[in-house]
C-alpha cells in the first residue's frame, strides 16, 4: 500500500484533534462489506436448551435454562432444572423450528463496544475483516465515534446492519465534530448549525476532541436538543480550558479514555508539567508525559477527588475507559507479541502499527523502562478511581478503540475485559459494564442489553465459564492443562453469535478473517 495512504487517517485525525480545517473533498473509502451468506434465521421459533444463563443485569448466573426466540424476540426463559440433574423434559418448552442443545455452555448478552473505529484505508482493513472481527468475539452493537470513513459510508453499513443484508454488529454512527465543512465550526451560531445538519443528514450522535468554551458549550447544548448521544475525547490541545468536569456540566453525556479526567482533579495547578521541549506533534512526547498526567492529580479519598467524582455521578456521566487500547505503554513487548498477531493480524494493519514519527498513537522511537513504570502508575490510579466510581454508582463501560498501537478488532475488546477485572470490577460487573450498561448509554436498554422477555434475542455462547476466566472470550480461547492427557490445550472461544435472532458460527466467522489475512500475506 502506497505510504501517503497508509498514512491518511491518522493524518485526518490530528487535522481534527489539532481544530484544524478537515478535507472535504471526496475521501478513499474500504470496500464495503459484502452481501451476508452467513448465519440462520431469524426463525419463527429458536429454542436454546440447557445452557447456565449470565443476564447481564448483574444477577448471578443459573442454569440451566430455555430460551425461547420468536423472530428476533425473546418471548419467554424458562428454569428447566438443576446442576448436575437430569432435566425432567415434559417440563420444558415445546419445541420449535430451530432448536440448540446448549447443555454446559454459557450464555451472555451480546457484547456493545462503545468505542470501535470501523477500520480505513490507512490500516488496508476492510469492513468485512472488522465486522466479522467483532461478530466472532460476540460484540453484537458497536459505536462507531466519529464516522472517519465518510458518513455516508458508515450510515450506509449502519443501515445494511440493521437489515441483516451483512454480517455485522448494529451500529450507532457518530460523526466527528466538524465533519464534511471546510473547517471546524468557530463560533457558537456555527456549531449548533453544524450540530442540526448531522442530525437531518442521520447522526446518531457526535464525537468532540475540543473547542473554545463557547463553541463547545453551544455545541453540546444543541446536540442535547437535538436528543444525539456525545462523546468526547478531551485533547491536550483544548483541555485546559474544557476539561472532563466542565464538559460534563454542560451536557457531555460519555467522555472516552481518560483524557480531561486528571485535569478535573489538579489542586496546584491548571497545566500539566509540560518539559520544555515538549511539541504535541511528537507522538513519543505526547504519550510519554501523558503517562504521567494521574500523578499530578489529586490523592485518591481527598477532598478534591471525591468532589469531583461525586459531581460526575450526580450528572449521570457515563465513562468509556479504553484501558486496553493504551496497555502498550505500560507494556510494549506483551502488545507486539499477542499471540493472535500471528493469524489474524493483517500486514498492512501491522505495518501501520509499526513506528513512524507521521502517525497519531504511533509513538515507539525509543520506549523506556522508566515510560512503562510512568504508565504502571498511571494504570494504578486511573483503576483507582474507575472502581471506587463503579462502587458509587457511576456507570462504566466498554470500548475497545482497536485498530491502533498493537490492538486487533475484537481481541483488544476481551482484553478490555480482563483490565476491569484487574481494576477490581467482579466478573459479573465486567459483564455488566460490556452489556446493560452500554445500552443504557446508548439509550438502547429497553431493546438490549440484558436477556428478558421482550428484548432483542442477541447473546453470546461460550462452552466455558467466563466468569472463572474471561481469556475463554478471546478467538484464540484459553490455554488450560487437558485432566487426561496432561497436554496444553486451547478451550473456549465464542462458539455462537446470536443477532436479532440470526444464529453464526464464531468460529467460522473468525477462519473467514484468517483466510483474509493468509490472502493478503500471499498477494505480499
Amino acid at each position: 500500500m502506497p505510504f501517503y495512504l497508509r498514512r491518511l487517517l491518522p493524518v485526518f485525525l490530528a487535522l481534527v484533534l489539532a481544530g484544524l480545517p478537515a478535507a472535504t473533498h471526496a475521501q478513499e473509502t474500504p470496500p464495503a462489506a459484502p452481501d451476508r451468506t452467513e448465519g440462520d434465521g431469524p426463525y419463527e421459533r429458536l429454542v436454546l436448551r440447557g445452557a447456565t444463563l449470565i443476564d447481564g443485569t448483574g444477577a448471578p448466573p443459573i442454569g440451566p435454562v430455555d430460551i425461547v426466540v420468536e423472530g428476533d424476540r425473546i418471548t419467554r426463559i424458562e428454569s428447566v432444572g438443576y446442576p448436575g440433574v437430569p432435566i425432567d423434559d415434559s417440563n420444558r418448552p415445546r419445541s420449535g423450528d430451530r432448536e440448540i442443545d446448549l447443555s454446559g455452555m454459557y450464555i451472555l448478552p451480546g457484547f456493545v463496544d462503545m468505542h470501535g473505529h470501523l477500520g480505513g484505508v490507512a490500516q488496508g482493513t476492510t469492513a468485512e475483516y472488522v465486522l466479522k472481527l467483532w461478530m466472532g468475539h460476540g460484540i453484537t452493537t458497536v459505536r462507531e465515534p466519529g464516522s472517519f470513513n465518510g458518513m455516508e459510508w458508515t450510515f450506509r453499513h449502519r443501515e445494511r446492519s440493521a437489515e441483516n443484508e451483512i454480517v455485522a454488529p448494529r451500529i450507532a454512527a457518530y460523526v466527528g465534530f466538524g465533519m464534511g465543512e471546510d473547517q471546524t465550526p468557530s463560533t457558537p451560531d456555527a456549531a449548533r448549525a453544524w450540530v442540526r445538519s448531522v442530525k437531518e443528514r442521520g447522526a446518531d450522535g457526535i464525537k468532540f476532541f475540543g473547542a473554545a468554551p463557547a463553541v463547545m458549550k453551544a455545541a453540546l447544548d444543541e446536540a442535547n436538543a437535538q436528543d444525539l448521544g456525545t462523546a468526547m475525547h478531551h485533547a491536550q490541545l483544548n483541555v485546559t480550558r474544557v476539561n472532563a468536569l466542565t464538559s460534563a456540566s454542560w451536557g457531555l453525556t460519555t467522555m472516552e479514555h481518560w483524557y480531561g479526567l486528571p485535569e478535573a482533579l489538579f489542586t496546584d495547578r491548571v497545566i500539566q508539567d509540560y518539559p520544555a521541549d515538549y511539541n504535541y506533534n511528537n507522538e513519543q512526547h505526547r504519550f510519554g508525559e501523558a503517562g504521567r498526567l494521574w500523578q499530578q492529580a489529586a490523592e485518591p479519598g481527598s477532598e478534591h477527588w471525591n468532589t469531583v467524582m461525586d459531581s460526575l455521578i450526580t450528572l449521570d456521566f457515563t465513562m468509556v475507559p479504553t484501558l486496553t487500547i493504551y496497555e502498550a505503554s505500560r507494556d510494549l513487548m506483551r502488545a507486539r507479541n499477542a499471540p493472535w498477531h500471528e493469524n489474524y493480524t493483517l500486514p498492512s494493519l501491522w505495518d501501520f502499527f509499526e513506528p513512524s514519527r507521521e502517525a497519531h498513537g504511533s509513538y515507539w522511537f525509543y520506549w523506556t523502562t522508566r515510560h512503562e513504570i510512568d504508565w504502571k502508575e498511571n494504570y494504578r490510579l486511573w483503576m483507582t478511581f474507575l472502581n471506587e466510581y463503579k462502587n458509587r454508582g457511576g456507570r462504566i463501560v466498554t470500548g475497545s478503540d482497536s485498530g491502533y498501537i498493537y490492538k486487533l478488532y475484537g481481541f483488544g475488546y476481551v482484553r478490555e475485559l480482563e483490565l476491569l477485572q484487574e481494576a477490581g470490577f467482579h466478573p459479573l460487573e465486567v459483564i455488566q459494564a460490556a452489556t446493560l450498561n452500554g445500552a443504557e448509554a446508548l439509550g438502547m436498554d429497553d431493546d438490549i442489553g440484558s436477556i428478558e422477555v421482550g428484548k432483542k434475542a442477541d447473546f453470546v455462547v461460550v462452552e466455558e465459564n467466563p466468569l472463572e476466566n474471561l481469556k475463554v472470550l478471546y478467538g484464540i480461547g484459553a490455554l488450560k492443562l487437558d485432566d487426561e492427557t496432561d497436554e496444553p490445550t486451547r478451550v473456549g472461544g465464542v462458539r455462537y453469535t446470536i443477532k436479532d435472532g440470526i444464529v453464526y458460527d464464531a468460529p467460522a466467522l473468525l477462519e473467514d478473517v484468517r483466510q483474509i489475512v493468509d490472502q493478503a500475506r500471499a498477494g505480499n
